[in-house]
């Protein structure tokens, strides 16, 4: 599966199958949360927000392909993220692209 956020990939002619999306919504261990909190007094990065978003994209992309192998198609291409916090310590990250198909 190739995954592109470009209208095309190269070398390729392409069918347009239809669009494809992906989504999860992460939270971090209240632990982790207040941590972070703390963090926030003298500033730097927020690893395990980091990593909680790390994970929430590689979950909503695997199931953005997924739905897209469904389709039978052998790339997405069009590719965007888009993120929203649904309450405090918890985010929502959705993927979402044009499912194709090579042709010729």
């Amino acid at each position: 599966m190739i995954l592109v956020n470009t209208d095309f990939i190269s070398g390729k002619k392409l069918e347009t199958i239809s669009i494809v999306k992906g989504s999860t919504i992460q939270s971090k261990h209240v632990g982790k949360d207040i941590l972070s909190g703390l963090k926030t007094l003298v500033g730097g990065e927020l690893g395990a927000y980091r990593e909680m978003m790390d994970e929430a994209r590689a979950i909503a992309t695997k199931r953005m392909v997924e739905e897209a192998e469904k389709l039978g198609a052998d790339g997405v291409i069009n590719i965007r993220y888009a993120t929203s916090a649904i309450m405090q310590g918890a985010a929502e990250v959705i993927v979402y692209g044009t499912a194709v198909k090579f042709i010729g």
